[in-house]
């Protein structure tokens, strides 16, 4: 992936890559490496200056601009800016998730809850992301991506910003959530957590 600008920035060169289903994997080096290039490329949010990605047997290239979105509801995206809406409570930001892709909302009212039990924030459900710590926080998060049970789960830098006993709390949510068989991709600098 080359970013052509005032100066010519080559993100990522010459990556092959193969990852199979159920496994955990994590994308590791420095600031700048391009984890967070390749995690975006993962989603189609980019597309490769040249080379191939497949994803479940498809190209992504080839992807015409409608199934985009298709695409990415089978895929749980975790920010490391959490990307919370603010203005909504923990399980409007789950619910939300859901809604965007007209899931019944019987379904909603019984699976929100359920994952955020999952993810230990059930007493949380009626507060509102300010009212939450950088922890709580990221946990809405990984709720949100996991809600619509999506094959695949991205994770930028996914505790970048937290305290380590908390990283720990996180990492072993997302260790959990592959056992269950979700394949997980986490982008990290932090090399004592791999």
């Amino acid at each position: 992936k080359v970013y052509n600008g005032e100066v010519r920035v080559e993100a990522l060169s010459e990556i092959n890559l193969h990852i199979k289903k159920g496994e955990f994997v994590f994308l590791v080096g420095h600031s700048g490496a391009g984890k967070s290039t390749l995690t975006r490329l993962m989603i189609r949010e980019e597309v490769p200056t040249k080379g191939q990605i497949m994803v479940n047997g498809k190209s992504l290239l080839r992807m015409r601009q409608r199934e985009i979105p298709y695409f990415r509801r089978k895929i749980g995206f975790i920010f490391q800016d959490f990307r919370l809406l603010m203005d909504r409570t923990v399980y409007e930001n789950v619910a939300f998730a859901m809604e965007a892709i007209e899931m019944p909302i019987g379904e909603v009212r019984q699976r929100v809850p359920a994952v955020l039990e999952m993810v230990g924030l059930k007493d949380k459900m009626n507060s509102y992301p300010h009212q939450l710590s950088g922890g709580q926080q990221q946990r809405v998060c990984i709720a949100r991506a996991i809600v619509n049970d999506p094959m695949i789960i991205i994770a930028d830098e996914p505790t970048g910003n937290l305290d380590p006993d908390t990283s720990w709390e996180i990492m072993n949510i997302l260790y959990a959530i592959n056992k269950r068989g979700t394949t997980i991709v986490t982008a990290t600098h932090d090399r004592e957590m791999v």
